[in-house]
């Protein structure tokens, strides 16, 4: 009988001096550096790429700004069509939200699944390591280190993506994107540390329940996925309850939850008005696209059905909630991070064999 088929004892055993904690650590750090270091270069090669980029970005709106002055100058179009399309492909956030997943499914997934597809936690208990503190020796740092770049990054994702948000912009009818928008939403604040951290916990727990590192990986970056469409689509918006206004002059920035109409008081239609109103009440037809860059701009239409009776009620979140949806969303993966690591923890020492 060798010493990896020796079976896992529920407990540790009370006769072993336990090895220090300080001694763990530097075990973690051994078995994983490759890992940590291939994080760092990976983060490293993005924040080269997109301080790079975001260099474009600026000039390409300080060249707006300069042009637009004053608003009828010939050259503002084309400098806002510019500015509009310089790195499109960045411009919605949805590329960058493949990082927190890829490093919890890369990370994370086989930081159990490996020793436990193996066998080498078997040794590992031999040790007087035991279980639980083996667990935690690697899953804590690991955490704690790998919040802590994500935090670093995001403080180039929030200065790249500043100029979108920058005061003033709808006065040079550059397209306004609120703070909200769901690509990038959590790129900026607290928001990329947070998913990091509960990426890494969602695939610490999935490495120990399947115990095998490819489907662990695969698992990962399916919770994750439902994870973030599920807080998008349901939580987010339900962080606080939205204004309710029936002023036409919603800021831009403003995230839109909902639009409807009513009429003497009661419920009309929601949406875009049906084709028999604008035909009846607006003859000039649908709106058409106005100003640089086809944006489109809906003229007149509630002012042609404001005197026949009909108010346009809008729901929104204004944009200076953004800060207060940032702790929220941050506080609950924080809680959500810490029960999966507990869960993986507890699984490990009741479950393991």
């Amino acid at each position: 009988m060798t010493v990896l088929s020796v079976p896992a004892r529920p407990e540790e055993d009370a006769s072993l001096r336990p090895v220090p904690w300080q001694r763990m650590g530097w075990v973690t750090w051994r078995q994983h550096r490759a890992s940590l270091a291939w994080v760092a270069v990976f983060l490293g090669v993005l924040a080269v790429l997109l301080y790079l980029a975001g260099r474009q970005l600026y000039s390409a709106h300080a060249a707006a700004l300069a042009a637009c002055q004053p608003v009828s100058s010939p050259t503002c179009p084309g400098a806002i069509i510019a500015f509009n399309g310089t790195n499109g492909f960045l411009a919605n956030g949805f590329i960058l939200q493949a990082i927190p997943p890829l490093i919890g499914a890369f990370i994370g997934a086989p930081l159990l699944a490996r020793e436990l597809e193996t066998g080498t936690f078997r040794y590992t208990w031999t040790q007087a390591f035991g279980r639980w503190r083996w667990t935690l020796a690697k899953l804590v740092p690991l955490a704690v280190v790998l919040a802590t770049a994500a935090g670093v990054f995001s403080l180039l994702l929030n200065w790249y993506y500043q100029p979108y948000f920058a005061p003033g912009n709808e006065k040079l009818t550059l397209e306004e994107t609120t703070p909200f928008f769901p690509g990038i939403f959590d790129l900026r604040g607290i928001g990329f540390a947070a998913w990091t951290l509960a990426a890494f916990s969602i695939g610490a727990l999935a490495g120990m329940l399947i115990r095998r590192v490819v489907p662990a990986i695969v698992a990962t970056l399916v919770a994750y996925a439902a994870l973030a469409f599920a807080a998008g689509t349901w939580l987010r918006p339900a962080y606080a309850t939205p204004v309710v206004t029936s002023s036409l002059n919603v800021p831009g920035s403003a995230w839109v939850m909902s639009q409807w109409w009513t009429k003497g008081g009661k419920f009309a239609f929601s949406g875009w008005p049906p084709a028999r109103l604008l035909n009846q009440y607006c003859p000039a037809g649908p709106p058409v696209p106005v100003g640089p860059g086809g944006k489109t701009k809906a003229v007149g239409i509630a002012e042609c059905l404001t005197p026949h009776g009909y108010t346009q009620w809008t729901s929104y979140q204004p944009a200076s909630r953004f800060w207060a949806f940032q702790w929220i969303e941050g506080g609950w993966l924080l809680v959500l991070s810490v029960l999966l690591i507990a869960a993986t923890v507890w699984l490990v020492r009741r479950r393991a064999t």
